[in-house]
């Protein structure tokens, strides 16, 4: 089944952003510098796609599958643990039933599973942030089991704070620490008497980036010495003082880089820890003043290892930590897309759409029980009589909140909703009080498979293009027609690509009406593509590809008779053109 799937858009670049990321850890160890060529990609985490760069190409010498379908298998095996995490998170409030109905109402989405095998960037943030927040709450119960710390040993917090404070000072110093070896190396070209011309020998004989580069490599070579040995020590000192640290590191070191991999791969990855801390917030109200010593510790741990996993698999964050980090949280909040959204069947600049598009899109693209569930699930934990105080919480910082902040900020979005697909977890969990609800396990079941059908169909009826799923509140896919956008990312393009590959010619030229990546990957070696990013002269086009998105179907060689359509639910998705 994963084989079935077209690539997307997005994802060749983020290959090529995978590549690069992968060669900067030479680029940085051997020259002290990092290059991406791509000036937008770089605010985006890589650690993700360099996983799945990875995990593609060690199974492609196992298998011979085509490796994009390796990539889109890696892509949803991440998501399927998403499934698992957020079943261990519903057990907190449910019992085994419910919180099954809740997990698979969350896993068998349309909508989501289609975006599950195809999007390199958003789905796997999703999928990211529920596993963060299990394993956070884990870590969470392990420690408030954990024996209260000692207090009387105060010189433990003094060097501890010490190192922690020296070791973050050389990283984000790192830029200031550059162009201060600059500026020395510099003076000293120009004659002035300094620290590198007492050392450098053939000053006057050597380019002056040559010695800028080699001591900024000294510097950063000396700082990860002293990283490592002063943490060594750090560590026997705790051994020796304070054990306890010992133990809080080892519940903590696991989630932590869980939560360091999901801020290098959107930079809202630290959302997950905060949903993290508010549970130990609520967790911690009835503890004693030692038990916060030991949940301050964790806390401090927490934060220091995700931001060390998030540098470390960050290229963009090396030069300048903080610097880079806060221009990521800019850029992003404010990403600049230049193209056209269509909404209800009119066309808006992305910046300009209306103050409903977020709203309906929800309604409209989740299965019709969702929002029924999640309204009388929010009822019931609010007024019911087991209240679930803490569940409304929950529900309103990692759903309400950022909602309302993204559609009152008029934040800029497309492709429908995306982008925000992190928030919606929290949505399926409150259906896990309405299944609780029903006392007789036999009609429990009963309701939580009848709330199961619409995206089981769904799922059936589109593959492989779930994603353009719309439910029947519009009259499905076929009521969104002309209306709303259906395989914006071209993946229908595979099916077109297995169409010309059968028919096609030796040597034929092919048009296609898009990014031609979304195709090659799927078309015959001998076949001439040409596309709007790669144009080579052909004497004729045998066929032309042509997408609904943009109603490019309508604008490609319009007069040129379709001798194929791929279609879903009365819709066109794309079409094949013979000139």
């Amino acid at each position: 089944m994963f084989n079935d799937y077209g690539a997307s858009w997005d994802e060749n670049i983020m290959q090529v952003y995978a590549d690069q990321s992968f060669e900067n850890y030479a680029q940085w160890f051997n020259k002290g510098e990092v290059k991406l060529e791509h000036e937008t990609l770089q605010y985006y985490g890589p650690f993700f796609m360099m996983m799945v760069q990875g995990a593609s190409r060690f199974l492609d010498t196992l298998s011979e599958a085509n490796i994009a379908d390796l990539r889109h298998l890696s892509f949803f095996l991440v998501y399927f643990a998403s499934v698992v995490a957020f079943y261990t998170i519903a057990r907190r409030w449910f019992d085994r039933t419910s919180s099954l109905g809740a997990t698979l109402l969350y896993a068998l989405q349309p909508v989501l599973w289609g975006h599950a095998f195809i999007n390199p960037k958003d789905a796997p943030f999703m999928s990211m942030m529920v596993i963060s927040v299990a394993a956070g709450f884990k870590m969470v119960d392990v420690l408030y089991g954990l024996p209260d710390m000692p207090v009387n040993k105060p010189q433990v917090w003094v060097l501890s704070l010490l190192w922690l404070f020296s070791v973050l000072l050389l990283f984000l110093l790192t830029p200031l620490i550059y162009n201060w070896i600059t500026n020395l190396v510099v003076s000293a070209k120009a004659g002035e008497s300094n620290l590198v011309s007492m050392f450098a020998s053939k000053l006057n004989q050597v380019p002056a980036k040559v010695y800028i580069t080699r001591y900024f490599l000294l510097f950063l070579r000396a700082r990860v010495v002293y990283a490592f040995l002063s943490f060594a020590a750090l560590l026997y000192f705790w051994y020796r003082t304070q054990p306890m640290l010992l133990k809080i590191l080892a519940v903590v070191i696991v989630p932590a880089i869980l939560l360091g991999f999901t801020t290098s791969t959107r930079v809202l990855g630290p959302f997950a820890g905060v949903i993290v801390a508010y549970y130990a917030v609520v967790r911690s109200l009835p503890i004693r003043l030692a038990s916060w010593r030991s949940i301050l510790a964790a806390f401090g741990m927490y934060l220091f290892i995700a931001l060390t996993a998030a540098y470390l698999t960050w290229p963009f964050l090396w030069m300048n930590p903080a610097g880079n980090f806060l221009a990521t949280v800019q850029k992003m909040s404010a990403f600049p897309w230049a193209g056209q959204v269509l909404f209800n069947g009119n066309l808006y600049a992305a910046t300009e759409t209306p103050f409903a598009y977020l709203p309906v899109l929800l309604l409209i693209q989740m299965t019709e029980p969702v929002w029924i569930l999640a309204v009388l699930g929010l009822g019931f934990a609010l007024f019911g009589n087991r209240k679930k105080i803490d569940l409304v919480i929950l529900f309103t910082l990692w759903f309400l909140l950022p909602f309302l902040a993204l559609t009152l900020r008029h934040t800029t979005i497309f492709d429908n909703f995306r982008h925000v697909l992190f928030i919606l977890p929290a949505v399926f969990l409150l259906s896990g009080s309405v299944f609780e609800k029903i006392a007789k396990p036999g009609w429990r079941i009963a309701l939580i498979v009848v709330c199961l059908l619409p995206g089981i169909f769904g799922i059936m009826s589109l593959h492989p293009y779930e994603y353009a799923y719309y439910n029947q509140f519009i009259g499905g896919l076929n009521g969104a027609q002309g209306r709303f956008e259906s395989d914006y990312w071209l993946t229908s393009f595979r099916e077109a690509a297995e169409y010309v590959n059968a028919n096609a010619s030796p040597d034929a030229g092919v048009w296609v009406e898009g990014p031609g990546h979304v195709f090659s990957p799927y078309a015959r070696a001998d076949l001439k593509i040409n596309s709007w990013s790669s144009e080579v002269p052909v004497d004729r086009y045998e066929y032309v590809v042509a997408s609904y998105r943009f109603f490019s179907t309508e604008t490609a060689q319009p007069k040129a008779p379709v001798i194929f359509e791929i279609v879903r639910d009365d819709v066109i998705l794309a079409v094949i053109r013979k000139p």
